[in-house]
């Protein structure tokens, strides 16, 4: 993070925020599982495999169908080259779209498809030297942040660590509104979330 501009970090910050959004929706739609953090997903598809319960085809769906997004992604990255950003979230805000559209139709278990495939796709939208920033998980950014930390403690750059700090903050506040406005809108709630995808889109582009 620390490789990037003020903006994108803001703009990350952000994306995380939409992640923790969904992710909050995604978790209460489905009693427990998530659409963005597959650490979570593969505890779960390991403790049905232990314990023989009916969790296991879940959780290896949703993780597979996350990876399916990662490389649908990232192949939108690639072609769109210099334009990656904007595309691969014009790509988020087209499958968010589509969940949203599903859970209008009934079918939630499009919605979880479509949702899943949005936050591993989002997980492109910055790559550079062939590593990606993290936008729909928080182990890693919290790691970071701790060794940031130390840094600072040692005498290094003092504020090295705030880029992964906001990032957290933007995943739980996302995560909370999501929370908040789910038992309103029910799976409509993510119509939100597409405009505000397409809207990042915008401002990739001005990056």
């Amino acid at each position: 993070m620390n490789r990037f501009d003020r903006r994108s970090r803001l703009l990350a910050a952000a994306l995380a925020a939409l992640a923790g959004y969904v992710d909050a929706i995604g978790f209460l739609t489905l009693g427990g599982f998530f659409t963005s953090f597959m650490s979570g997903n593969s505890t779960r598809l390991a403790i049905g495999i232990a314990n023989q319960t009916s969790a296991e085809p879940l959780a290896a769906g949703l993780i597979a169908t996350f990876v399916i997004g990662v490389v649908a992604g990232s192949y939108v990255g690639v072609r769109a080259k210099a334009r990656r950003a904007q595309m691969v979230l014009a790509f988020v805000a087209l499958l968010l779209a589509a969940a949203a559209a599903f859970g209008i139709a009934g079918s939630t278990e499009g919605a979880t498809i479509a949702m899943v495939l949005a936050m591993g796709a989002e997980n492109a939208v910055f790559e550079r030297d062939g590593e990606v920033v993290g936008l729909t998980y928080m182990t890693g950014t919290l790691v970071k942040l701790g060794q940031r930390l130390t840094t600072t403690l040692l005498g290094g750059p003092r504020f090295a660590w705030a880029p992964y700090l906001l990032l957290w903050l933007g995943l739980v506040s996302g995560a909370v509104t999501g929370a908040l406005i789910f038992p309103l809108l029910g799976l409509g709630a993510l119509w939100p979330a597409a405009a505000a995808a397409l809207g990042f889109a915008v401002v990739a582009s001005r990056i």
